[in-house]
């Protein structure tokens, strides 16, 4: 599989309530975040839907805002409640396209990952800038999504253009596993980077949720993406070969 997201129709999964009962809220989140927002539903017994965008758009991000703007519309008057489970991550129009969708409402902040470091996160890239996030997730498909995503493997020169001006990595885990945090450790050492480990959970990602469903200012509201200049980049396309 490359890391080119596949086109098609969403999924949609039911949580919790009577199988007979529509749910009154869908949760649209990033894959980058599904397993956790899952497992904050089921822990909280919510009656609800879920729909996972493919993470990889964050490969392309400007697509981010195309594909949450398809799902909510595929959704509109059916639900209560659509919450977008989504830090900006590039996608700057976000908001924009959110409040045009009445019952529409998203995570606050201004990134997928920033919800895991919360307080930590802010201050760790108001500090130091160049600062690299893992997570659980991104570990598990460091290969699929960053080594073949962005072709590195391919184009080795590519890793200084993408990665040379990061200065440091800080891998928030959700789970307390030796396996990712040695994957953690090598892949701070294939870009020459300082690794910091800090076991977060949910971080702040269940708190902001539970205060959406429970129509209640979120945690971190003051954490939006203008004070918070996290670094992204577009994939590469493949290089032309000369005629």
């Amino acid at each position: 599989m490359n890391g080119k997201p596949r086109q098609g129709s969403f999924r949609t999964h039911t949580y919790g309530g009577a199988e007979d009962r529509r749910p009154k809220t869908i949760f649209v989140a990033c894959s980058a975040l599904g397993k956790e927002v899952r497992d904050i539903i089921r822990k909280h017994g919510w009656h609800a839907d879920f729909r996972p965008i493919d993470a990889r758009y964050h490969l392309y991000p400007s697509k981010i805002e195309e594909k949450v703007e398809e799902s909510l519309n595929e959704t509109d008057g059916q639900y209560e409640r659509q919450v977008v489970v989504y830090g900006h991550c590039g996608a700057h129009n976000l908001d924009a396209i959110i409040s045009e969708h009445d019952g529409a409402v998203r995570t606050v902040g201004p990134h997928c990952y920033e919800m895991y470091g919360a307080d930590h996160f802010r201050k760790a890239v108001k500090d130091e800038p160049g600062t690299y996030i893992l997570t659980d997730y991104l570990i598990q498909v460091w290969d699929k999504l960053i080594v073949r995503g962005l072709k590195l493997d391919k184009h080795p020169k590519l890793i200084k253009l993408m990665f040379g001006h990061y200065k440091r990595m800080i891998y928030y885990s959700q789970t307390e596993d030796q396996a990712l945090i040695d994957k953690a450790e090598e892949i701070a050492k294939s870009l020459d980077l300082e690794l910091e480990v800090h076991h977060v959970g949910y971080g702040e990602l269940e708190a902001r949720l539970v205060a959406i469903m429970d129509d209640v200012p979120q945690p971190g509201a003051d954490a939006e993406a203008a004070d918070y200049l996290y670094p992204m980049a577009e994939a590469p396309t493949t290089p032309r070969r000369g005629r």
